[in-house]
């Protein structure tokens, strides 16, 4: 089906020690494992998107923020309604200040319950495409490892 409209999604690209940031999510009845970052309000910009996602979703103010990679492909929303083309926007960043929530080490460290949120520290070196979820997020981690290790 032709998309309607566009969905555009922001997300942050946060690497300490060798490590990225993963957010592991239950959301429409599944397991997620993505980055960092959601959706785009209208009359936001892409950065202050990002910095009002990492403080919705961690507590924290983010530095150092750069583009690091804008979706080039055509790629279609998976959940939602009328059908949509997502454009992700990826710029890494480092976090202001140590996030006073939980981490965990294992993916999917919680209970299903629809909305859950749990973050976690991932070695670039060991994670791979099929660790993640969303179709833009499998190519940005390539990506990510090319870049970083």
């Amino acid at each position: 089906m032709k998309p309607q409209k566009f969905n555009i999604r922001v997300y942050g690209i946060v690497i300490k020690d060798e490590n990225i940031l993963l957010t592991d999510e239950f959301r429409f009845g599944m397991k997620m494992a993505k980055f960092p970052g959601g959706g785009l309000k209208l009359g936001e910009g892409t950065v202050d998107c990002l910095k009002r996602e990492m403080m919705e979703e961690m507590g924290v103010k983010i530095t150092n923020i750069r583009h690091f990679y804008t979706t080039d492909f055509f790629q279609p929303a998976r959940f939602i309604e009328p059908p949509q083309q997502v454009l992700n926007i990826y710029y890494t960043c480092d976090l202001a200040q140590n996030p006073d929530i939980r981490f965990t080490e294992k993916p999917f460290d919680f209970s299903e319950v629809e909305g859950v949120q749990v973050f976690r520290w991932a070695g670039i070196s060991d994670i791979s495409a099929n660790d993640l979820t969303l179709p833009i997020d499998k190519v940005v981690i390539e990506k990510v490892k090319k870049h970083f290790t």
